[in-house]
Order: C-alpha cells, then structure tokens, then sequence
C-alpha cells in the first residue's frame, strides 16, 4: 500500500437527514453534494468526503474506536460552536507538543470528533 490521502470519513447515525444538517452547521465550509445516482447526499471538505450513513446492526453509532481529529486554527472558538450547536464536551482539553490542544466533542449521535489546535 502506498500513501494516500485521507478520501472520506464515514458517521454512522440514527437519523442521516437530521446528522446531515448538523454536521453542514458543524462544518460551515462543508459543500453539500449528491449522488443523484445513488440517491446519496454527503459534504465536502476540502480534498475529504464526510459521509453520513446509517447505523445498523455491524456498524453503531457512538463513540467505540477511531477518532479522526480535525486541525483547527482556534481551538477555543472551535470548541464553543460544537457546543453551540448540541456537541457534548467528552475528553479533553489536553495540552500536547508544540503549545497545541486536543479534545473530543460528541455529537448527537455519541460519535467523537477529534479536534487538535
């Protein structure tokens, strides 16, 4: 395997309509884009595809695993929107090398994101 670059983060939710419009208010530079093909709607970020899917039985919700985190260029002020918009403080802040934080703030649906700033 060569390297790569990262080409889409799936969320695995309860109710993918609901998730959707949270992450774009999460992620305001997120591009909204669809699949008309596969009837599939998901957000841009960058070079990196957010895909909001449904939990099921082999893939919950919540926090059980990997967490991708997400450079931000205020980590205070990143942290407050999470929060505004229903995000639950859930590890952290940490201070770790070169003066930088780190933290998990769940969303809704128990799923950490990873922010380091």
């Amino acid at each position: 395997m060569t390297n790569q670059t990262i080409a889409s983060v799936l969320i695995h939710v309860s109710d993918v309509t609901a998730a959707l419009q949270w992450y774009q208010r999460a992620f305001p530079q997120a591009k909204a884009q669809r699949l008309e093909e596969f009837d599939f709607d998901y957000l841009k970020i960058g070079s990196i595809d957010l895909e909001i899917v449904p939990a099921d039985e082999k893939v919950a919700s919540g926090a059980a695993g990997s967490v991708v985190y997400w450079q931000v260029e205020d980590f205070d002020q990143a942290v407050a929107h999470l929060v505004s918009i229903g995000g639950t403080l859930y590890r952290g802040p940490l201070n770790i090398q070169d003066g930088l934080r780190m933290c998990q703030i769940r969303d809704p649906w128990s799923n950490c994101i990873g922010l380091r700033g």
